[in-house]
């Protein structure tokens, strides 16, 4: 499967946009990732394990927040997840 990287996470997976990772479920391609870029773990998960709560991840165009199995939620080659992380801001 895809993963698609944004921006300001794009140093830690040597530039990439797009990563290609293995995986049957969300978590097993987002351990593939960060097993293959360990720097990257730690903005995405919490020193407990669990993923931060400001990272987003959207399977093709799905929230898994909003997936009946979240992280377990299967995955197939041709599936691409995206990591949005949350914005904020003020004036």
């Amino acid at each position: 499967m895809n993963i698609n990287v944004p921006t300001p996470l794009r140093s830690y997976t040597g530039g990439q946009q797009t990563v290609s990772v293995p995986g049957a479920t969300v978590g097993e391609a987002l351990e593939s990732l960060t097993g293959a870029y360990p720097e990257l773990r730690q903005h995405l998960y919490s020193a407990e394990g669990k993923l931060r709560s400001f990272v987003n991840l959207y399977l093709n165009d799905d929230d898994i927040r909003y997936l009946p199995l979240k992280e377990a939620t299967p995955v197939e080659d041709s599936d691409e997840l995206s990591i949005i992380p949350s914005i904020a801001g003020g004036y």
